[in-house]
């Protein structure tokens, strides 16, 4: 077979494959955002009329003004605190060398490798015993143990391409450690602050497992709550479960495109690479 033929022919079968699973995704989602708004739908293409009395029902029997703020709560302070712990620790560790560098990498990297369950289970049972598990701040402190190192991480190679003479310029004329790194290295480290804060921003949003095990009746967000709406006991229409997968696709998709429209996926790639 000539060479030619058989890239085509390979390019065909993964562009066939995308498409596949790209018209997958997209029939589940049309059929979860089509239920939603039936009203009875069996044995049909479509469902036999079109209501939106299941936003209202989710709305109200589920409590979703009050998940939705947890959850903007939640994420709110995950966001701050990580960019307040990850990027002064990135850029220490960018720039120090000190004995036991490499196992520290590594013990930041394990809560990104490692499933957050396995470690998850644990960590539920030490905020318990702290009694902070079941409150909004043992959520924020579980979502922080994955968040803090993918800032740290994400943030290291910004600060490796700053030149050191750059900070050796501003301390000699007399600029001490905050005003360096608040007038120096912030402007120049934007673009990825920006980055890993918003990618944890999406991250954060998403997580199940260590909300789902840390979170109480006051104290869930809204991937979590999806979850009580299908599985708790009680009977509920199930359009008004899908009702509220909408809402929450929906909450992801708008921080998905603030995201993308700051920042550029292939730019951390490319940043690392450097």
């Amino acid at each position: 077979m000539p060479k030619s033929l058989q890239e085509r022919l390979w390019a065909l079968a993964v562009w066939a494959l995308v498409a596949f699973f790209v018209v997958n995704l997209l029939a589940m989602i049309a059929a979860v955002l089509v239920n939603s708004f039936g009203t009875r739908w069996f044995n049909t293409w479509l469902p036999a009329g079109f209501t939106t009395q299941w936003y209202a029902f989710a709305w109200n029997e589920f409590g979703l003004p009050s998940i939705l703020w947890v959850t903007v709560e939640v994420v709110g302070a995950v966001v701050v605190l990580s960019g307040l712990i990850g990027v002064p620790t990135a850029y220490a560790m960018a720039r120090r060398s000190f004995p036991g560098r490499q196992a520290v990498m590594f013990l930041f990297l394990l809560p990104l490798l490692v499933p957050p369950i396995t470690y998850g289970i644990p960590l539920a049972t030490v905020l318990y015993q702290a009694r902070l598990a079941g409150t909004i701040w043992g959520v924020i402190l579980a979502n922080l143990v994955p968040s803090v190192p993918f800032v740290i991480l994400i943030m290291i190679p910004f600060v490796e391409q700053i030149d050191p003479r750059v900070e050796a310029a501003a301390r000699v004329f007399g600029a001490g450690t905050g005003r360096l790194f608040v007038q120096v290295l912030v402007p120049l480290l934007t673009p990825g602050i920006l980055a890993a804060l918003l990618l944890v921003l999406v991250r954060t949003i998403a997580m199940f497992e260590l909300t789902f095990l840390t979170a109480g009746s006051d104290s869930q967000t809204l991937v979590v709550a999806l979850y009580y709406a299908v599985f708790a006991a009680g009977v509920r229409p199930g359009q008004s479960i899908d009702a509220m997968a909408v809402v929450y696709m929906v909450t992801t998709l708008i921080w998905l495109l603030i995201a993308l429209r700051f920042v550029n996926p292939t730019q951390i790639v490319t940043r690392a690479k450097q």
